[in-house]
Order: structure tokens, then sequence, then C-alpha cells
């Protein structure tokens, strides 16, 4: 199991993979973590987990509560970047404020809401799914990597690959939940469910044609394992936070 803990100093990544190293020399040279230390930063989703695709960002959360002052130190410090951007709004009563911009081919994007980066949905789903890869390993990986290339959001990829009915970002909150056993059990019987029935779905039929193949392809959810299609739309780590 990984510790939570890990998650909270980006030094890690200078034990990873290439890409993480690069990833971590990058954020050194901007000084990112360093600057906005008082909102408690974290880097979440897929880069810390090594399931990242083309087209990745670095997605980095923060606790803040005065979204001017953090919007004005961001600025002062990084707002020259290309494609830099700012907004604010207030979704489900919580104000909240994304910036994004650009560097070294790279788009940022910093996530602001007065909760602490530990009880932010972007860090919960991104300590759950690194549990969920840990109990199932490459084989589980290789496919959530693979939905991503079909342009298929991270929770909703777990999700489906588990068989999580409704909201897929909610589905993987609730995992988050479950002791480490029981989220083991659950992991284990959905992804072996599932294999199965992909299995069986590229076997003929009785005409000779493998069932349920065009469908796959199209990347249809499993009939029982549904996802909520409007969550298929959600944004960046700002919107599902």
């Amino acid at each position: 199991m990984v510790k939570e803990e890990r998650w909270l100093d980006i030094s890690y990544l200078q034990q990873g993979t290439a890409l993480q190293k690069e990833v971590h020399a990058l954020l050194a040279r901007l000084n990112v973590m360093n600057l906005l230390n008082n909102y408690h930063p974290v880097l979440v989703g897929t880069i810390p987990l090594g399931i990242q695709v083309e087209g990745s960002d670095l997605d980095i959360i923060c606790e803040v509560h005065d979204l001017e002052a953090f919007a004005a130190q961001v600025g002062l410090h990084f707002g020259e970047m290309d494609k830099f951007s700012c907004e604010s709004r207030i979704v489900a009563g919580i104000p909240r404020i994304k910036i994004n911009f650009t560097v070294e081919g790279w788009l940022v994007e910093l996530f602001g809401q007065p909760r602490s980066s530990r009880e932010q949905n972007g860090y919960i789903h991104m300590v759950v799914e690194a549990r969920v890869l840990n109990i199932l390993g490459a084989s589980f990986r290789r496919q959530v990597i693979e939905l991503k290339r079909q342009e298929v959001k991270t929770e909703p990829a777990f999700a489906r690959l588990l068989q999580l009915e409704g909201d897929p970002y909610q589905a993987m909150l609730e995992l988050y939940k479950l002791p480490e056993m029981e989220l083991e059990a659950l992991c284990r019987e959905r992804f072996i469910n599932h294999s199965r029935k992909i299995v069986e779905e590229s076997l003929p039929n009785e005409s000779g044609d493998p069932k349920s193949a065009q469908k796959r392809c199209a990347g249809t959810a499993p009939a029982n394992g549904t996802v909520d299609q409007q969550a298929f739309a959600a944004g960046g780590s700002g919107e599902e936070t």
C-alpha cells in the first residue's frame, strides 16, 4: 500500500520514470511548490500515478481561502507565461479558482478552493487510484492508459474497468472509504468479471462474428457498469475537485 504522505512532497518523482523526473526538474525550475507553499500545493492527477498520455497536464491543487490574493501571487510569478488564464466561480456554494498556463510544452493547472488539499476530490481520487493500481497491477494499468488514449477521463476509465455504476467521480470517492481488505476484494472481483466479459465478447457467436466487438472498439461501457455520460464531459482537476 502506498502511504498517502508520499504525495505531499514531489521528491518522490526523482525515483520515478524518466518523465516523472522531467516533471520534477521542471517544477523545481519554476519553484512553484515553494512559491505557493502557504497554500499547501499538491501535484495530483495522472503524472504521479504514471498513467499519463499525450496531452496530460500538470494539476496542482491548493488550499485557498482568499481567491484574489492567490490570483495576485500566481500572476506575479507566472503571469507572463504563455496562455495564462484565470477564472473563478462558485460551485455548490464553494468558491474555486483555476489558473492555467503553459511552460516548456506542459499545460499547468493550479486549482484552489477553501478546503484542505488532502480533503479535495482531486487528492482523494489520486490516493484511491494509486491503491487500485497497486492491487491490480500492470494489466489494469495498461487498460486504464488505453482508455485514456481513447479520450476517456481518468475516473470514468477506472469506473468502467471496475464496473462501478452511476457517477464515476462519486463512485471513486466511495471506494476511498473502504477498508483496504474490502477494497482489494472488490477490485479483484470486479476486474476479473470485467476481463471475463471482454473475453466472452471476443469469442465468435453462432454466425462466426465476434460479439460486441464493434461496440467495444467504440468505447461503450459494460452493460452492468454504466458510466454517467455527463461526467465524461467534465473538465480538468478544477471541475472534478
